[in-house]
């Protein structure tokens, strides 16, 4: 019979942990919470410090019983749950659920699934962190007050089953922002000079730069021919070469954050996909008889890049015996960890260097391989020598015309031999070889041509690019980018487009009304202030308490105004202008919580429903009476048309935009294109740069 009980949050990982500790340990897994907060009232007593009524989870009771049986037959219990503050708060609760003295050292965090790490952390056993606890504890009173009190608010004044959060609100008005942005952008017109020159038998490229004392941004067409007027043959004179040395350095080992941007752009993984992916990969994979399961990467939920020392050693005898000792970096690596970082464990990596994504090919699911390969190539890059780049600048004169090349090559690949960086704009660094070059030389230009551009509005938001800015604003933590991205999916206020999220009418008219009863919900320094709140409680140097009540008696207030004064919201049937083919009776747009479909207007004697022709805000270019549509052909695929049809017989396959051509005052469309979607005119070669 076994000494010890051992409880963690998941059944992949009991086995797999009970095989590291031996006979003497039992484990048992919690899978994930056991209490919490109950569904069907508030459960937070304001009148008595906000004191949170916790019940047992329904279905969790044969398996807290289980738990208890198993503790009372063991000389100690052991609570491992996850690293983090939701893993804290889970081992207080069934602390408190088995009677364990929380100041005991029951307590065991492991970053890692391997028998090493396993092993050691059971040497060092602690009392739980009541900091950690409080910090958990707070966050969920407070999503509970916001989320208890607003929703039933929205369901009563527009509709049921919609919702507000601290973050998913702060998130929505991110998007919607950016909506509006978009569609007040006014394009400014700006111009560039390019030139084709030769150098003995070689071509190469210049921009035009200004007039040899002062860069000059050029606005105009007539700017651009008066400068062109001043070119005096083709001989251009070499007045100046500049050439440097540039260093570029690996970017770190994954954080929670740049692993889903990067999943992304490389893998064009969902973060909550990313995130499912790694949770396999940290609780264990079966590698076959000689290892069984082992955890193949570190805890996924982090926000530090710290590296430890084992880990660094084993990577660089990697990177030694694979490309040399030129390749291993020298420099003493600075840990990032930022500002609103909520633990200090380690970055995300392989828990072994050695196990090589080529060696797991057999053992791993596709995109589980993909992802893992990601995450080792990322951490051995971070560890490896900077990449050294030759750059060269040259300033060619004609007369007080002054266009500048630039060239760069690769002198040594350092950490680009392995890994390069993914970018939200997939720009790709490119070797540019300029001829030799000296001052005093003179060059031959073969063609100047002008071209005119347009400034872009800025693009929608990505999941990546969300994400990105959410951390860098210190919205959320770790654990709570991918489910607030797949709240306001859900709950039908955003939609993804081309990969890039637009608000939805539902998602407008939500905003609006937390907007002006609910301010401080969508003020994102009032919410980066309130994360910052819940670090110092977590460090000891707020009460929880406190905190709480400092937001909740301003929010109540608003609560009571937005109950007294906030307008119902009717969102009226429109007539869809046909008729019902089962009943005869009027067809009507009604709006649910994906948004807008077709109805029956005899509801509920007729059922009927179907899918309508989504208008997408554009004016028909050919008839400039219809709206176009959003349709379906017969197989399915997506087409665009005038709703005026068979009036008007305008069809496109590339989905227009609302702006005109800012060149012509055409149609521009989103084409899509290898790169990903790019905005061209359908009359004149205007074109915007492809987003991802």
């Amino acid at each position: 019979m076994a000494d010890y009980l051992v409880i963690v949050e998941s059944p992949a990982k009991a086995k797999t942990i009970e095989r590291y500790l031996g006979k003497k340990y039992k484990v048992k897994a919690s899978i994930g919470h056991v209490r919490d907060l109950p569904r069907s009232q508030m459960g937070v007593d304001s009148e008595n410090n906000y004191e949170p009524k916790y019940i047992t989870i329904r279905g969790k009771g044969p398996v807290l019983q289980e738990l208890k049986s198993a503790a009372k037959k063991v000389k100690k219990v052991f609570l491992a749950a996850d690293p983090d503050r939701e893993g804290e708060a889970i081992a207080w609760h069934l602390a408190t659920a088995l009677n364990i003295d929380i100041h005991s050292d029951c307590r065991v965090v492991f970053n890692e699934i391997t028998k090493d790490a396993i092993v050691e952390s059971f040497k060092n056993p602690r009392a739980i962190n009541m900091d950690l606890v409080d910090a958990q504890q707070t966050r969920r009173i407070l999503d509970r007050l916001v989320g208890y009190n607003i929703s039933p608010i929205l369901w009563k004044k527009v509709k049921k089953g919609l919702s507000a959060g601290r973050v998913q609100s702060v998130a929505l008005r991110m998007i919607i922002d950016r909506e509006n942005e978009i569609k007040n952008f006014q394009p400014e017109e700006y111009w560039t000079i390019e030139g084709s020159f030769e150098k003995g038998k070689k071509t190469f490229d210049a921009l035009y730069y200004g007039n040899g004392k002062d860069r000059i941004k050029l606005t105009n067409e007539e700017q651009v021919k008066s400068i062109l007027k001043n070119v005096k043959g083709t001989n251009f004179d070499v007045v100046n070469v500049s050439k440097k040395e540039r260093k570029r350095n690996a970017a770190p080992a994954f954080t929670t954050s740049s692993l889903q941007q990067e999943a992304a752009r490389k893998l064009n993984f969902r973060a909550k996909k990313t995130m499912m992916l790694a949770q396999q990969l940290y609780e264990g994979i079966d590698i076959g008889k000689k290892e069984g399961t082992v955890g193949l990467i570190t805890y996924m939920r982090t926000d530090s890049t710290r590296i430890s020392e084992t880990a660094k050693t084993e990577a660089i005898a990697y990177i030694e015996s694979k490309y040399g000792k030129e390749y291993i970096s020298t420099e003493t690596k600075q840990t990032k960890k930022a500002s609103n970082a909520q633990d200090a464990h380690e970055a995300i990596r392989p828990t072994s260097t050695m196990r090589t994504p080529e060696e797991l090919k057999a053992v791993l699911s596709r995109d589980q391989l993909r992802l893992y390969r990601l995450i080792w190539e990322r951490f051995i890059a971070s560890q490896m020598a900077p990449a050294v780049l030759d750059t060269v600048a040259v300033d060619l004169q004609n007369g007080d015309v002054l266009f500048r090349a630039n060239g760069s090559q690769v002198k040594f690949a350092g950490f680009m031999k392995l890994y390069i960086e993914g970018t939200d704009d997939q720009t790709e660094e490119t070797t540019k070889l300029l001829p030799e070059m000296a001052v005093g030389d003179q060059v031959k230009s073969l063609e100047i041509e002008p071209k005119q551009h347009f400034t872009q509005p800025p693009p929608r938001y990505s999941e990546a690019r969300l994400v990105k800015t959410m951390e860098e604003l210190g919205i959320g933590r770790p654990s709570t980018y991918a489910p607030t991205l797949d709240t306001i999916q859900r709950r039908g206020y955003v939609v993804l487009d081309a990969k890039r999220f637009m608000p939805t009418e539902l998602g407008e008219i939500v905003h609006q009304l937390v907007l002006e009863f609910f301010p401080d919900i969508i003020n994102i320094e009032f919410t980066v202030k309130m994360e910052q709140d819940l670090d110092d409680i977590e460090e000891g140097s707020r009460q929880w308490v406190e905190v709480v009540d400092e937001f909740y008696k301003d929010f109540e207030v608003h609560v009571k105004h937005a109950d007294e004064a906030m307008e119902k919201v009717v969102i009226k049937d429109e007539p869809a202008g046909e008729d019902c083919e089962l009943c005869g009776s009027p067809m009507v747009y009604k709006l649910g919580r994906y948004g807008k479909f077709m109805a029956c207007s005899n509801f509920p004697d007729c059922r009927n429903t179907k899918a309508i022709m989504k208008p997408i805000g554009v004016k028909c270019p050919s008839c400039e009476t219809g709206e176009i549509v959003e349709r379906k052909s017969k197989t399915k695929r997506l087409f665009y048309g005038c709703n005026q049809y068979p009036e008007c017989e305008f069809v496109s396959w590339d989905k227009p935009i609302s702006r005109p051509c800012p060149k012509c005052s055409a149609l521009l469309v989103e084409k899509k294109i290898k790169k990903g979607v790019q905005i061209q005119c359908t009359k004149c070669d205007y074109e915007e740069a492809p987003t991802q």
